[in-house]
């Protein structure tokens, strides 16, 4: 994968186009030839001066690996917890959510596309410390680093995360897994929740079609399942990633970790450069049941219904959730209230 096309190749400069202080990446290794690799992600960019990363924000200047865009939010907002999704972490609360630009993916079905693939969007520059100052002040859990990819504005999540485990709030990373062996660790180890995109179980679908790998999200999701609460997220794209087959591998995959980890199966909507119809709610209820032969907790996504949380010895309702929001009615002290048996909702 070369290190950037003709719409990322950018000079360093801040969103609002001035000069900044340009933090220094940490993840990097100097070159014989004068360039610098990034070895935060797979794609491995080998930069020349004044060249921008494959994710658009991270740059060579002076033979360091920059970030010009540390701290550029380009969304802030308290958001429901299941929106990200995530639906046995705190149901029914709600998380400080923040977004940067860019990204190592170029998905043509990315719903966040004027952020994820562009470093022109607005944003506002935030500290880690006013980050947290307004997350507390917001009255959710904590703060979620999402909207774009979070992984490649890894210094600024892992300085916010540690201010924020300090005073108390939850940090919750919603990302693709497009990250190496060694960061992942340090990252999932700073994370209370997570929740992975795992877009496909194709090999050439994430290499020709997202630019991405396969293999480096399959490692995430092993290594943050060792160190934090975990939720996989699938888009269903009709004739892309719908088979039974596919979503079946998903699942033996995801049930070897842990039989109890949450499965998102979201209906597609046509986006950015996708023109595909929009997937039938019957086709995520018909992969939802090829799923739960290996899962425990299987949810129907974005679509109306199928997002319920039972016992798994009773049947009693758990949580029930809607568009409106979630109610964890059936929980007490982190048993069900009806048979007292042990929930996998996680409620403090």
């Amino acid at each position: 994968m070369k290190a950037s096309d003709s719409k990322w190749s950018r000079s360093a400069s801040s969103p609002n186009g001035a000069e900044t202080g340009l933090a220094e990446a940490r993840y990097a290794a100097s070159l014989p030839d004068g360039r610098v690799r990034c070895t935060l992600c797979p794609h491995a960019c080998r930069l020349k001066e004044g060249e921008a990363g494959f994710c658009g924000v991270r740059l060579n200047r002076h033979a360091k690996i920059t970030l010009p865009f540390y701290g550029a939010a380009s969304a802030l907002a308290l958001d429901p917890i299941e929106k990200k999704p995530l639906y046995h972490y705190f149901p029914g609360r709600q998380v400080y959510s923040v977004g940067f630009l860019g990204c190592p993916l170029r998905c043509p079905f990315c719903q966040n596309y004027r952020i994820s693939q562009s470093t022109t969007a607005a944003t506002q520059r935030i500290s880690p410390a006013e980050l947290v100052r307004q997350a507390a002040g917001a009255g959710g859990v904590g703060i979620a680093y999402t909207y774009n990819e979070p992984v490649i504005h890894f210094e600024f999540v892992m300085d916010s995360a540690e201010l924020a485990h300090k005073a108390g709030l939850q940090n919750v990373l919603v990302t693709s897994g497009q990250i190496n062996e060694e960061p992942a660790k340090e990252m999932f180890d700073a994370m209370h929740a997570v929740n992975i995109d795992l877009k496909s179980f194709d090999a050439r679908f994430y290499r020709n079609e997202l630019a991405g790998s396969l293999t480096a999200v399959k490692r995430s999701i092993e290594i943050a399942v060792q160190r934090c609460h975990v939720e996989i997220t699938t888009l269903v794209i009709p004739g892309k990633t719908d088979s039974a087959a596919e979503i079946e591998s998903i699942a033996r995959f995801l049930a070897s970790l842990n039989a109890e980890i949450p499965y998102h199966l979201s209906a597609y909507y046509p986006a950015y450069r996708s023109v595909t119809r929009a997937t039938e709610p019957a086709t995520i209820h018909r992969l939802a049941d090829v799923a739960r032969k290996h899962l425990h907790y299987v949810y129907s996504g974005n679509i109306a219904d199928g997002n319920s949380t039972r016992c798994r010895r009773c049947g009693a309702l758990l949580v029930s959730r809607s568009r409106t929001g979630a109610r964890a009615a059936g929980l007490r002290n982190g048993n069900c209230a009806a048979c007292g048996h042990p929930s996998p909702i996680i409620t403090a």
